[in-house]
């Protein structure tokens, strides 16, 4: 077959030849240096190589083609794969002791697309605007070529081509080639059920010949039979594997992503569901997919197609109410799936995905014993797992602050500061003890409003605990005795909020024991004694401590210069500032202080003296680093706007109300362009879904034309009108035996 000069639609759509192809290469593997040694020791004389014993090598490790290494899919396939390592044994001239070497079985090499800032560290070799007849040559040099096309439609016309060039080639081929094409369920989604009695039985991999596919996923199937028809030409030299892949998860999430950053960043009180949610989603862990891959190269199994799917029956629902609990608000709300479209971070692929509803079993997997599952029985039983993946991933590990100081040193203007600098939640003692007792009040009245019995213990426990905070802060003048007031800290810092972005801990605790009870945790029962880090609630300790301080006379002047209305607000009056400033000091010069007690467990403390500074942020942003969130860029921006001049946030703000509708503006017309394509694709469905049934009814139409059975049953229906019976089913039954052509 003759070649083009680049494969169809390239690795980028249109884009010109590149004269000299970028490709990076790393250093071999430790094994081509052992088999050298074993050539070079062929040539040796006899009593030569009986100096040296080396063990023997295993077959030269099986090197793997995978296209768009930078996507989701195939970045986490490659780096799975390429942990996958052999052991090789070996000794040496001198002492002829026997070295361990791990050498990757499956050195990964692949495409990548131009843009990409650098290759993966697992790559030996990336390759970057090469052109068809090159990426021809490379995938010759291959043993197994993976081809994902789950990320972007452009992939399948280039497996196409590609699937196509390397089976014209297979008299050149110098060994077997595998070629694994990753596709989607979703060429399933139309399939009618099994049997009309029992729509809920599964599909299998067995049903694969009768799946019928999405409109938008028809070339999707069309390549997937292409890949199974020349697969048969000859398996032993060219074997062909087709693995429709469920709905991918975890490793930082793909087409779930919009759910756990919403939860994540606490968007709105619940978190959509479009449409019904009572859909069947197939799903399975990125991580499960690549060991189901990796076990397809090394047992070569008889069946060609393989559904990838977990043991899970989840419905989207049940999907994102998993995720609103573990990350976000824990409410979902059901909306229009039509609001869909409205989503920015959602393409046409992925809301295409969100409606399938399918129940099927993965049959030849389970033949697969030796398949280690990481998330067997799906996203959510595995929840935990998942989100744990998503934060590190991401980078979304939460920053917890404490700030402490006397009173009037500025700890709240403070903490304000570095809430918004790094989008992090303020925590003050008094509002979060009024917080809570709303909140109870409020499950108490809901709990009393339902009637159900399993609910009336939990209501009589939430309502005895509003009683005891009500009836402690009675008797203590508004505040709260520090065992129930550490137990409403611990609840608002193990919140979802707290855990995922961080808090700002505002002046608490403020003693050496009240630390201790809010951070202590169980002494596990050990022989060996734990150290005192360990015994301490890792969630919710605080990361850094910023201790503010400044002298007496300093902090008398700044609350003499206070508003009156500030003074009164804070409890700054005379006598009881000074009370307060004076227990604040004889606190701090007891044998054991609250930041002794933060030195004990290696918290960086950073100390500011806020009488020699004009702004305390510059140290704590030095000592604390970066934003770790989403808008990690606008967090910046926003803060080097606060040294401009009033004016200046004025002229800003009026940029960013016409950015803003500007944006609203293009918006509107793409959420319309997508609406309008997505409603086109629907009428190509339904044009397509009657085409079919017309097609279904033309051998019928054939079969009563020309048997004169439409003739006669015309006959008899005029016969039926002119004698005008009490029966008519009968007179016209009657006819036809009569009259039966």
């Amino acid at each position: 077959m003759s070649l083009p000069s680049k494969l169809p639609h390239g690795p980028g759509p249109g884009s010109d030849p590149v004269p000299s192809p970028h490709v990076s290469s790393r250093s071999a593997p430790s094994l081509w240096r052992l088999l050298g040694t074993t050539a070079a020791m062929a040539t040796k004389p006899k009593h030569a190589r009986r100096q040296l014993k080396v063990a023997q090598i295993p077959p030269a490790p099986k090197r793997v083609f995978i296209n768009d290494l930078d996507s989701y899919a195939s970045r986490n396939i490659g780096q799975c794969l390429s942990k996958h390592t052999l052991e090789v044994d070996a000794t040496t001239d001198k002492d002829e002791e026997k070295v361990k070497q791990t050498v990757p079985s499956y050195p990964i090499v692949g495409t990548m697309s131009e843009g990409a800032e650098e290759d993966p560290p697992y790559v030996l070799e990336a390759y970057k605007g090469l052109s068809g007849e090159e990426i021809v040559d490379k995938v010759m040099e291959c043993d197994i070529i993976i081809y994902n096309i789950t990320h972007n439609p452009q992939q399948i016309h280039q497996a196409s081509w590609l699937l196509s060039a390397l089976h014209d080639k297979i008299s050149l081929f110098t060994g077997p080639k595998m070629f694994i094409l990753i596709s989607t369920v979703m060429t399933w989604t139309c399939s009618e059920p099994i049997t009309a009695d029992d729509q809920q039985l599964p599909f299998t991999d067995d049903d694969f010949r009768r799946r019928l596919a999405h409109p938008n996923f028809q070339e999707h199937l069309q390549l997937e039979k292409k890949v199974a028809k020349l697969g048969r030409s000859d398996r032993r030299l060219f074997a062909t594997y087709v693995v429709a892949s469920g709905l991918q998860y975890g490793m930082g999430e793909n087409v779930f992503h919009l759910f756990f950053k919403m939860s994540w960043l606490g968007q709105g009180n619940t978190i959509p569901v479009f449409g019904d949610g009572t859909n069947i989603v197939p799903t399975i862990h990125i991580n499960d997919l690549a060991s189901v891959i990796q076990k397809i190269i090394e047992l070569r199994p008889n069946p060609y197609y393989l559904l990838a799917v977990d043991c899970s029956n989840n419905t989207m629902e049940d999907i994102v109410k998993a995720i609103a609990v573990a990350l976000g608000p824990g409410t979902i709300q059901k909306k229009p799936f039509e609001e869909a479209f409205l989503e920015q971070d959602l393409n046409l692929m992925e809301i295409d995905l969100m409606r399938i509803n399918l129940l099927m079993e993965a049959t030849h997997l389970k033949e697969l014993a030796s398949i280690r599952w990481l998330c067997e029985f799906g996203l959510v039983e595995n929840i935990e797992l998942v989100v744990e993946e998503y934060r590190q991933i991401r980078g979304l590990v939460p920053i917890r602050i404490c700030v402490l100081g006397p009173p009037a040193v500025g700890k709240s203007s403070v903490c304000q500061q570095i809430c918004g600098h790094y989008k992090l939640h303020h925590i003050r003692l008094s509002e979060t003890v009024a917080e809570t007792i709303s909140h109870l009040e409020n499950t108490v009245r809901n709990m009393n409003s339902d009637a159900e019995n399993e609910e009336s213990t939990a209501a009589t426990e939430t309502q005895e605990l509003l009683n005891s905070l009500k009836d402690n802060m009675e008797q203590n003048g508004g505040t709260l005795d520090d065992h129930l007031l550490v137990k409403v800290m611990v609840d608002k810092l193990m919140s979802n909020p707290c855990k995922n972005q961080g808090y700002v801990l505002d002046g608490f605790p403020k003693t050496y024991e009240q630390a201790k009870e809010l951070l202590h945790v169980e002494e596990p029962e050990s022989e060996d004694r734990p150290s005192m880090v360990s015994l301490y609630n890792k969630k919710i300790v605080p990361e850094f401590v910023v201790c503010l301080d400044a002298s007496d006379d300093f902090l008398k002047d700044l609350v003499i210069k206070l508003p009156e209305k500030l003074v009164q607000e804070h409890k700054y009056e005379q006598e009881n500032f000074l009370k307060n400033l004076s227990k604040y000091r004889e606190t701090n010069m007891e044998e054991e202080t609250l930041l002794k007690y933060f030195e004990e467990l290696d918290i960086t403390c950073i100390f500011i003296d806020v009488s020699g500074v004009e702004t305390a942020m510059d140290q704590i942003c030095d000592g604390v680093g970066q934003p770790r969130n989403y808008d990690s860029t606008e967090v910046q921006e926003e803060g080097a706007m606060h040294a401009d001049s009033h004016e200046e946030d004025e002229d800003e703000d009026e940029e960013e109300e016409e950015d803003l509708g500007r944006k609203e503006v293009e918006d509107a017309r793409k959420r319309s362009e997508r609406w309008e394509k997505w409603s086109k694709a629907l009428e190509e469905k339904s044009q397509w879904e009657v085409q079919q049934l017309e097609v279904l009814t033309v051998p019928m139409k054939k079969y009563l034309i020309d048997t004169n059975i439409m003739a006669t049953i015309s006959q008899g229906l005029i016969a039926c009108g002119a004698a005008w019976p009490d029966d008519p089913v009968d007179f016209l039954a009657e006819y036809l035996m009569k009259n039966n052509p």
